[in-house]
């Protein structure tokens, strides 16, 4: 599927932070049917048993998705807002230092909440699901005094133009 819009990275997320030394680094790409999708990969220092990624990050990715999903859905990065629920469903075990394909789309959108629907894939083989449900908000109430200006600024061209979803 093409790729309409790269969006921007921040410096210290866990999961797309490009400063944070032990986060994903996970780029995100606004999609040509209005879905959100990354193409990332867990690392050894992410796992819970050997071999396998610990449930957490994954329930932090599928997360995430959720969020920009709504971005990718608008087309900008103007709606802010917090999760209020997220049920994750872990279908097979997610594999550390192996690439894989995060996507979210809305599915429900209201005048104060939204609802995602997001998966995590490797080579087409669903791995894990979330539904993700968030209060709007807006951005000042979520982060007080902290500039999100000055947080979300990267945006790194990397020649993505398309994604297997």
């Amino acid at each position: 599927m093409k790729v309409i819009k790269k969006q921007l990275n921040s410096r210290m997320c866990a999961v797309c932070g490009l400063d944070n030394q032990f986060g994903l680094k996970a780029p995100f790409y606004n999609m040509e049917d209005g879905s959100v999708a990354t193409l990332f990969e867990y690392r050894e220092e992410h796992q819970s048993y050997p071999g396998r990624v610990h449930g957490g990050l994954i329930a932090s990715m599928l997360d995430e998705l959720g969020l920009r999903a709504m971005w990718a859905k608008t087309g900008e990065e103007s709606i802010w807002g917090v999760t209020t629920s997220l049920e994750v469903k872990y279908r097979k075990p997610v594999i550390y230092d192996t690439k894989l394909t995060g996507r979210g789309e809305v599915v429900k959108d209201m005048a104060h909440f939204f609802t995602v629907h997001s998966t995590i894939k490797a080579g087409g083989t669903l791995l894990a699901e979330g539904t993700v449900t968030y209060l709007k908000m807006p951005v000042e109430k979520i982060s007080g005094d902290v500039q999100v200006h000055e947080e979300m600024c990267y945006l790194i061209n990397d020649g993505v133009t398309e994604i297997e979803v």
